[in-house]
């Protein structure tokens, strides 16, 4: 029994424990694993996320549902783990979709648990009332209400058994207010976590068929120009020695996705990151593994890639198989996939070798790509184009060596040019946009990394706009002194300074600031200073390199604001014809 001064002590009656609804949640949270949880408290929530911490969950709490969500989904890539997020009722809830939808978009765990009104009063206007499973169902796969307190076990099991089974993906947990209040005794309690262990077993994993692996390896083989395509699918499913092994064995170029990037090296010979134009538009067999079609990869369609290419596809969905109809499809975990595959060649091996055609074209294309980036990053500009502070940037970071930073990064310009420019060396040390382009999520991702890797700093490169969508979250990195850099490219405002045509800057507006504009300037390295953190503003090369130098030995909350030219970036950063 708790001592005296537990804020929410157990009950006893007639000598027997007695546990409320919100004891009974942690109770089953604890047991299945979850050790971590991101959030915002309040009614009627509140005593539920002290309970999990005294049965050793740790608490994150956030200023915003929308960046503890997008907190709880990163946790999931990161760990593996359904990342869980706890909001209040309503518009919490409400606030909480962004980072379930997000979670759902990328195929990464997550559970969100919102309380609600009481059932008795549902429809008559309770406070805070809503119909959460309802507003929850197209951004889940799965989603429960826990109609009484002895439902409680079995209902968290099973959401966080589903958030990590087949795809991978967003589930939802609503526990009303009159269930938060409800009592059990503590014998019942756990007969019923005892029996909820049942839902633990996750979806059976299809084991693909010999002659399915034998036809792909037959294919590689066969190929003139064969490509291999990872993403994060891949890396969700630690596939990265795996993917080694068949990229050394067969000297087959590779070409990530962006949050793939690292499960090889960037600097891997056999990177076709600088030659992905060739890569893709030219390879006649292409291995995707753990990436969808998507528009990431131009739907796998012409003018981009052959009319002809044959694509053999690794997905852990059927679905996601039966809706891109490849030449060939492996429906599996990537690494038990590409383990098979690998054994298929072992057996009889294969090699293209460098002076191969294909291989010496992306060799060249990627090297003669390289020389002109590199020529480019040589020179200094100031005031700041993009690709000045990012060399500056990426050679600070290459100097800490192993273990890589985690890189954080968002924001149109500052995104793209990114990931043209910054080098990852390791796996899972990237996180950005994402699948459905999410633009606020960076301070949610950073204090994921953070909690995830403590062992890691983490470094977010953001262009001004992205860093507004979750600013405040500066003071929960101070409040918890995670080792995050934050780095902001200002250029005052989305894409830049004001970009209207003059015939556009009319009507009894005109005087206003463009759409586009902010505060040319802004001191966004004070945020961080009113709470304790330490802000930096730079402009030129010398005091971006001593930022640099000086926030990663401290390893302490920091930002950095780096003032950029307002007239660097382009609309839309490469994504122009979208808008």
């Amino acid at each position: 029994m708790a001592d005296s001064s537990d804020p929410n002590p157990p009950t006893t009656h007639n000598s027997q424990t007695i546990l409320d609804g919100n004891q009974l949640i942690a109770k089953a949270l604890a047991r299945f694993g979850v050790d971590r949880m991101f959030g915002v408290v309040g009614i009627p929530v509140t005593s539920l996320a002290t309970r999990a911490v005294s049965l050793g969950v740790r608490f994150i709490a956030f200023h915003n549902e929308q960046s503890a969500g997008y907190a709880a989904s990163a946790y999931g890539f990161l760990t593996g783990r359904p990342g869980v997020l706890l909001t209040v009722s309503g518009p919490g809830c409400v606030h909480g979709l962004a980072g379930l939808s997000n979670a759902m978009a990328n195929a990464w765990p997550m559970v969100m648990i919102s309380g609600s009104c009481d059932q008795k009063d549902f429809g008559r206007g309770d406070f805070q009332e809503l119909d959460q499973i309802a507003a929850v169902k197209p951004f889940s796969k799965f989603s429960v209400k826990a109609k009484s307190i002895k439902e409680i076990p079995d209902c968290v099991f099973q959401a966080l058994a589903k958030a990590g089974s087949g795809r991978p993906g967003g589930c939802y947990l609503d526990f009303p207010s009159d269930v938060l209040h409800q009592t059990i005794s503590e014998s019942d309690a756990e007969s019923l976590v005892a029996a909820a262990e049942r839902f633990r077993e996750l979806e059976k994993v299809v084991n693909v068929p010999s002659s399915q692996i034998e036809e792909a390896v037959s294919l590689l083989r066969h190929a003139e120009r064969p490509l291999i395509v990872f993403g994060k699918g891949a890396a969700f499913a630690r596939a990265e020695d795996e993917l080694g092994k068949l990229v050394e064995r067969t000297g087959i170029p590779f070409l990530p996705t962006p949050m793939g990037k690292g499960l090889l090296p960037d600097t891997h010979e056999l990177a076709a990151t600088a030659a992905r134009s060739l890569a893709i538009g030219k390879c006649d067999v292409a291995l995707v593994v753990g990436a969808r079609l998507n528009w990431l990869l131009h739907f796998g369609e012409p003018p981009k890639w052959s009319k002809d290419v044959k694509f053999i596809l690794v997905d852990i969905d059927k679905e996601e198989i039966e809706l891109r109809k490849p030449h060939l499809g492996l429906v599996g975990d990537a690494k038990l996939v590409l383990e098979k595959i690998n054994k298929e060649i072992k057996d009889d091996p294969f090699c293209l070798g460098k002076s191969h055609s294909w291989v010496e074209a992306i060799s060249n294309k990627a090297k003669d790509n390289v020389v002109k980036m590199e020529a480019q990053l040589a020179k200094e500009v100031v005031p700041f184009n993009f690709l000045t502070p990012m060399k500056i940037i990426r050679d600070a970071i290459s100097g800490l060596g192993s273990p890589a930073p985690i890189l954080v990064s968002e924001g149109a310009n500052t995104m793209d040019v990114g990931r043209g420019v910054l080098v990852q060396t390791e796996p899972r040390t990237r996180l950005d946009a994402g699948t459905w382009g999410t633009m606020g999520v960076g301070l949610g991702y950073c204090i994921a990394a953070a909690v995830a890797s403590p062992d890691r700093l983490v470094v977010a490169v953001e262009g001004d706009s992205g860093f507004g969508f979750s600013a405040m979250e500066v003071e929960t990195l101070v409040r918890y002194q995670f080792p995050v850099v934050v780095i902001v490219f200002n250029n005052g405002g989305v894409y830049g300074g004001d970009r209207r045509s003059p015939d556009e800057i009319s009507g009894p507006y005109k005087d206003d600031p463009a759409p586009t504009s902010f505060v040319p300037s802004a001191g966004y390295h004070t945020l961080i200073e009113a709470f304790g953190g330490k802000g930096y503003l730079v402009g030129t090369p010398e005091e971006l390199k001593s930022a640099l130098s000086e926030s990663f030995s401290a390893r302490k909350p920091a930002v950095i604001n780096v003032i950029i030219d307002p007239y660097a970036g382009a609309e839309s950063g490469r994504l122009q014809h979208k808008n």
